[in-house]
């Protein structure tokens, strides 16, 4: 019933240029967002090659899979400075570039120094992606259309979950060709295909309304008074330290449940390549399909979860339902053979993911509109350590122990005190400002 409302109020004009750019603009950031999952994760695919080909342990791999992290979280507000100063063409493009080029030259690595140090630097250059094409959709689109073009884009993370194990796997199986190990081939072509990528998205992406060669006069001046109302909204909004907020009950709650998904999220994506090979016998590419499925499920799920919630008062409950298949997937993963191990690891990225879907809308309605805005960035800057943590955990355990059980009881344990955390979560009201300040201060994938 709200949509013939919203398009008497909204302006023909309006709905056109936003209509443009989502032709225009979206298919490219997808293209990039699912490019940008699949060079931050393929570590994953290549344990075993890094060890015995540069002498990687466990608790390296780990630590330098964890070490992303790190460099992204100390530059990520930098980059977002510094894309508002140069606009998003010029600064979402040098983005994907340096990254590329980073990607690349990880096939040159011959130490564990070498890892350590790349991996650092891919978190830097990648620092500010995401964040900064939600940013860009602030100065593109008003708040109306920005909740549609948010959910596009996220769904190219949804996305790249699913492809990356069957490319990368493919790149895998050119081992030996032109005397390169496999690995190499595949960091040194999917680095080169960011690079293709990102230069093309140079002829594409258009920084300012004004320019943008295919809005009429009309289309300009209607989008730009749009999102220049929207800007003065917000600009009125209450500012609060970050300082302050990380004594907030509701924000450090939030920050503990987050940083428990994130710690499941994040040793799921980095060592689920290697439990799927202890089933034994498997080539590279039958590794990233059979790695494929746990996210397939997923993504199945998280959708219908979002479905049937949308629009419920209270989804504390469901987002409790959805930690402990979380918490029992990866407690199940500890018993049994690989296939059963493989079956409970698909449980557990299915509760995750759903939890994931359930968690942002349950923060929009669990803080106040004065501490929204600050208060969401603060629980996704901390809560996203968890994928420093996550991966470092569990290479050190595996070296130490000689398995990964140790890290799947951690990440059972950290689902289970998220339960508790939630529970302890209040409700206030959902507004339309939290919901808008959602795609803008957070960074799911």
């Amino acid at each position: 019933m709200s949509e013939p409302v919203l398009a008497s109020v909204i302006p023909e004009a309006e709905r056109r240029a936003v209509g443009k750019f989502l032709r225009r603009m979206l298919p490219i950031l997808v293209l990039m967002l699912l490019v940008n999952q699949m060079d931050r994760t393929n570590v994953g695919f290549v344990q075993d090659e890094l060890r015995a080909d540069v002498g990687v342990s466990a608790t390296a791999y780990g630590l330098g899979a964890g070490l992303f992290f790190i460099g992204y979280a100390l530059f990520e507000v930098p980059s977002n400075m510094l894309l508002e100063r140069f606009g998003a063409r010029v600064w979402l493009t040098r983005i994907m570039i340096t990254w590329g080029a980073v990607i690349v030259a990880m096939c040159f690595i011959h130490n564990v120094w070498m890892f350590y140090g790349l991996r650092f630097l891919l978190g830097v250059a990648e620092a500010g992606f995401f964040p900064g094409v939600l940013l860009y959709f602030t100065q593109w689109l008003p708040d109306s259309s920005r909740g549609r073009a948010s959910a596009i884009f996220l769904g190219g993370s949804a996305t790249a979950y699913i492809v990356t194990g069957p490319i990368t796997g493919a790149l895998l199986e050119l081992h030996g060709v032109g005397g390169f190990a496999g690995w190499r081939w595949m960091f040194a072509l999917e680095g080169l295909l960011s690079i293709v990528v990102g230069v093309v998205a140079g002829f594409f992406l258009v920084s300012r309304i004004e320019d943008a060669p295919w809005l009429t006069r009309e289309e300009k001046d209607a989008l730009g008074a749009a999102v220049a109302r929207d800007e003065e909204a917000r600009s009125r909004a209450p500012k609060v330290s970050r300082l302050r907020l990380l004594f907030h009950k509701q924000v450090a709650l939030l920050t503990m449940v987050f940083f428990a998904m994130a710690l499941t999220g994040y040793a799921i994506t980095f060592w689920l390549p290697s439990l799927v090979e202890e089933i034994g016998g498997l080539s590279s590419f039958q590794v990233g399909l059979l790695s494929a499925i746990p996210w397939i499920c997923a993504v199945i799920a998280m959708y219908t979860v979002s479905h049937f919630t949308d629009g419920t008062p209270d989804r504390r409950p469901y987002l409790a339902l959805a930690l402990v298949l979380s918490a029992l997937g990866t407690f199940l993963a500890t018993l049994g053979s690989p296939w059963f191990g493989l079956a409970a690891i698909t449980l557990a990225a299915v509760g995750g993911k759903c939890a994931a879907t359930l968690f942002w809308p349950m923060a929009q309605s669990g803080l106040d509109l004065k501490v929204a805005a600050p208060g969401l960035a603060v629980v996704n800057s901390i809560g996203n350590l968890g994928g420093f943590v996550s991966p470092t955990l569990f290479g050190y355990l595996k070296d130490t122990t000689g398995t990964t059980n140790g890290g799947l009881y951690t990440l059972s344990a950290a689902s289970l005190l998220a339960v508790i955390g939630v529970a302890l979560i209040r409700r206030t009201g959902t507004t339309r400002a939290t919901a808008d300040v959602t795609s803008e201060a957070t960074g799911v994938k």
